[in-house]
């Protein structure tokens, strides 16, 4: 089982580089039981969202 910091390792990691298989499917497991790792994952979502409007303004 991962840990959160674990956890929010991978995701900020995968934000660059595809994950393995077992990594993704651990990753999943634990936002399925996490709530403060889901969240961060949606505020991943939502910067990396905002830094493409800005970008593309530009």
């Amino acid at each position: 089982m991962l840990t959160c910091k674990d956890a929010s390792v991978l995701l900020s990691q995968a934000q660059d580089r595809p994950l393995g298989l077992r990594l993704r499917l651990f990753l999943q497991l634990h936002l399925l039981i996490c709530r403060g790792c889901s969240n961060f994952n949606r505020q991943l979502a939502l910067i990396r969202a905002a830094v493409r409007r800005v970008r593309d303004d530009v």
